[in-house]
């Protein structure tokens, strides 16, 4: 998955239904590659072989830490 991707466009939390920002594996926070991530929830669903996995038990907690990083990647402004 990659962020010109416009499926991106239409992804959304399974829990707030709220969008969803792409974390490139370059970013090293995803565990399995890259991933999306909602800020609201502090959530972050892998992307398994460019295949979102976007089941509600699929949301990995992402600690506070990380939550800053993450934050500041998918919002540089």
């Amino acid at each position: 998955m990659n962020p010109d991707d416009p499926l991106l466009d239409l992804l959304v939390c399974p829990l707030d239904k709220g969008p969803l920002h792409l974390v490139p594996a370059s970013r090293g926070e995803a565990p399995t590659g890259c991933g999306l991530y909602n800020p609201r929830l502090r959530l972050l669903y892998p992307v398994l072989d460019g295949v979102p996995q976007l089941l509600p038990s699929s949301g990995a907690a992402v600690p506070p830490a990380a939550h800053e990083r993450l934050v500041a990647a998918v919002d540089p402004g």
